[in-house]
């Protein structure tokens, strides 16, 4: 029993700070690569990883079939929607895919890797594997295309994104009401703890987190939006 406890996982234990160290190791290389990339080693690089993406998470996807069960199986998560995205954004570095990818990945699974919500064993185990490459690739990949490829967002596709997400959030509690289960933790807090414990108590904890995320999302995008900005901007982001 002693061995085994030793194995669980820990925020912030052995296994966290190398995961951690190797995200911020990953990042300076990608943006590093990314800015010595010609059009056509990048196009190749950017396919290559989001084939990558794609590959891990239909193997995880896979594994959460085995058995299939309501609670946990359905691909509703957005660590979900943001790996298929991410994935499609490194294909076709599209606007779209990105500017969802920049969102999502730098603020909501970039909170994964400081609080994560793993209840399990430790590395080398699967659990552990599965969580920290998806969330590990969906960042890297936020980075990469933004500060690597020269990507960025607007005051657009901060809409689109704000649309997209809350609709997914609207969808998801509802369906964790009818089906008992807990996607994306809308319907009550995770059991590790995170940063949902200073917000208050279900339904508030959604509210505040929302109204958080909304702000954060704005001041992710003033920068890049800026009047000093504009030109820059207008010159390396496809639409």
């Amino acid at each position: 029993m002693a061995s085994s406890a030793l194995r669980e996982f820990h925020q912030y234990g052995p296994s966290h700070i190398a995961a951690m160290t190797l995200f911020a190791c990953g990042a300076m290389a990608l943006v590093w690569l990314g800015r010595k990339q010609t059009e056509t080693q990048a196009r190749i690089l950017g396919r290559v990883l989001g084939v990558i993406t794609a590959a891990i998470y239909v193997v995880v996807l896979a594994a959460g079939l085995n058995p299939p069960r309501l609670e946990v199986s359905v691909p509703l998560r957005l660590t979900d929607l943001a790996t298929v995205v991410g994935a499609y954004a490194l294909w076709s570095q599209r606007h779209w895919a990105y500017a969802l990818t920049y969102y999502w990945g730098l603020v909501l699974s970039s909170q994964a890797l400081i609080s994560p919500a793993l209840d399990g064993p430790d590395f080398p185990s699967f659990g552990f594997l599965a969580f920290w490459s998806i969330h590990l690739l969906v960042v890297w990949a936020a980075i990469y295309l933004t500060w690597g490829r020269g990507l960025r967002p607007t005051w657009r596709s901060y809409r689109m994104v704000a649309a997209v997400s809350l609709t997914w959030t609207v969808f998801t509690m509802g369906f964790n009401a009818v089906a008992g289960s807990n996607y994306g933790f809308l319907n009550r807090k995770p059991s590790t703890a995170s940063l949902f414990d200073l917000m208050g108590p279900w339904p508030w904890y959604v509210v505040v987190a929302t109204v958080l995320v909304l702000a954060v999302w704005a001041l992710m995008t003033w920068p890049w939006e800026r009047p000093g900005a504009k030109t820059v901007t207008s010159q390396t982001t496809p639409r």
